[in-house]
């Protein structure tokens, strides 16, 4: 499904029966092509071919859900029980921004070793057993760097919900229902 040349985003359609239509190949196409766009970061974009309505989140949910099924799962169900419960809770965009900035800062960490070694590795792809070496090797340097990141976020974000008491207190504090006193002592 590797095509040669990146064009703009390109547009699958999602009919009734479950069929996805790549209209830039005028084919259908299965989930496995549609998970083989997204490692060659070819841009798309999936829509119900009836209502227009934009189905790529849930398509790319449905690859990690069968990823997930098949060999060795990236999530633990502790984890994805924790991600469930911040829907619907006031921290949710902030879980799904914290989130984010840390796939980007592994995949960043990621493509400087990549870029590093590309000399190195005279233009041949990193293997999986490539990567077993290196996180051998350099696991232990990497558990650190993303360590120190995960604290210096956990303590950006104490300190910014000490902020907000802080500034919801000063807000509130003028208001009479505060903390009841006990004056029989």
């Amino acid at each position: 499904m590797s095509s040669g040349k990146k064009s703009s985003e390109r547009l699958i359609k999602k009919y009734p029966n479950r069929r996805l239509y790549d209209t830039q190949t005028s084919s259908y196409i299965t989930l496995s092509d549609v998970k083989q766009l997204v490692l060659d970061a070819d841009e798309f974009t999936v829509v119900d071919a009836k209502t227009s309505e934009d189905l790529t989140r849930s398509i790319l949910l449905q690859i990690i859900l069968e990823e997930e099924a098949h060999g060795a799962p990236m999530f633990s169900s502790a984890v994805l029980s924790q991600i469930i419960r911040y829907y619907g809770h006031a921290m949710q965009g902030m879980m799904g921004s914290y989130l984010e900035k840390n796939v980007q800062a592994f995949t960043d960490i990621q493509n400087k070793f990549v870029g590093s070694t590309a000399g190195a590795l005279e233009g041949k792809p990193l293997s999986t057993e490539m990567w077993t070496q290196f996180m051998n090797i350099q696991g232990p340097m990497m558990q650190g760097m993303m360590n120190n990141y995960i604290d210096q976020s956990k303590n950006l974000f104490l300190q910014m919900q000490e902020q907000m008491q802080s500034q919801s207190k000063a807000m509130f504090g003028a208001f009479p229902f505060g903390v009841p006193t006990d004056t029989k002592k």
